[in-house]
């Protein structure tokens, strides 16, 4: 990657978000292992949707920031890209090491896929806004409901599982952004 040390901030940002993934199967298990993928976008939907209304109106009545909206974006486009390549299931089936192994499969494809764009589009995230990001990762997940809607049919599009892995890019150059402009 570039001189800016992206591979070193992604790094950064998928680490503290596969610490809060994990904790959080200590606490509760595999109990996501259960959601279908349309209850997965709505719940993406949901913090995008938190995110825009924070930035729309300035101010948050719930305290917390944006960036763990962020990370649960980052958090719940894995675990949409585990049930894609695993498949849902009746029951948690995962214990944490395994969950993990998923976790980091699905992170390393995403971050190939940060390397062949950020190479072909030469990083024009860096110089974008949140809101702009916040607006495409929104843009993204209609378009999975719309494929969803088709029973996954698309005609010209790519599938839902590129969009997931899009989403998740997004939300960790918005957790880049967000950590340079705090320093």
């Amino acid at each position: 990657m570039t001189e800016l040390n992206t591979e070193s901030q992604y790094n950064t940002v998928i680490t503290r978000c596969k610490e809060l993934f994990l904790n959080k199967m200590r606490d509760y298990g595999a109990s996501w292992r259960i959601f279908r993928l349309p209850s997965l976008t709505d719940q993406l939907y949901i913090k995008a949707n938190r995110i825009r209304s924070v930035q729309t109106k300035k101010v948050s009545k719930v305290d917390e920031g944006i960036e763990s909206d962020f990370i649960g974006i980052v958090n719940y486009s894995v675990i949409a890209l585990i049930q894609i390549w695993k498949g849902v299931a009746d029951t948690p089936d995962l214990n944490v090491e395994d969950a993990e192994k998923w976790y980091d499969a699905v992170v390393k494809k995403a971050c190939e896929l940060l390397e062949c764009k950020n190479h072909d589009y030469d990083e024009a995230w860096r110089n974008m806004r949140i809101s702009s990001i916040t607006d495409i990762i929104l843009v993204k997940l209609l378009r999975i409901k719309e494929i969803e809607n088709n029973e996954g049919a698309t005609i010209a599009s790519e599938g839902a599982d590129s969009n997931y892995f899009d989403i998740l890019n997004y939300a960790v150059f918005a957790l880049i952004l967000i950590q340079e402009q705090t320093k």
